[in-house]
């Protein structure tokens, strides 16, 4: 059975020990101390489009070279179809010939990961300065 503990002076008087009141009281102001920074941030910001939005540099189709993975062993390079064992041989001088060396990178479903990946690396390796992935 629960008993309170109770002190009792001379005169009779009988007071309850305020210390467990004190310690929860403190707790929760403690707590509420913690957790006022958490209630005023926001969440992630994002810029709009709309607002963020800068002119994109227009680079048109004759200085990007594009390619395609058709299949595990054919790439096609601006329109022309090529074995993947020849990619940089085919790559290599029209790199040297466009300025920006833009590089445009496809791939078809049904090709493996590994050989869309060596397609990424041999024209990083042909000296492709920045290479984009399309999407669907």
């Amino acid at each position: 059975m629960f008993h309170k503990k109770v002190h009792q002076n001379e005169q009779g008087e009988r007071e309850i020990n305020m210390t467990p009141l004190i310690d929860v009281s403190l707790v929760l102001v403690v707590m509420l101390l913690l957790a006022t920074p958490l209630t005023f941030e926001s969440s992630i910001a994002v810029n709009k489009s709309a607002t963020s939005a800068q002119t994109a540099d227009s680079v048109s189709n004759e200085k990007r070279i594009e390619l395609r993975v058709v299949s595990e062993e054919k790439v096609q390079v601006n329109r022309n179809l090529v074995n993947r064992e020849v990619l940089v041989e085919t790559l290599q001088p029209l790199l040297e010939a466009s300025s920006p060396a833009l590089v445009v990178v496809a791939c078809a479903d049904n090709v493996s990961h590994r050989a869309f990946v060596d397609v990424l690396d041999k024209a990083k390796l042909c000296g492709a300065t920045e290479i984009a992935v399309m999407g669907r």
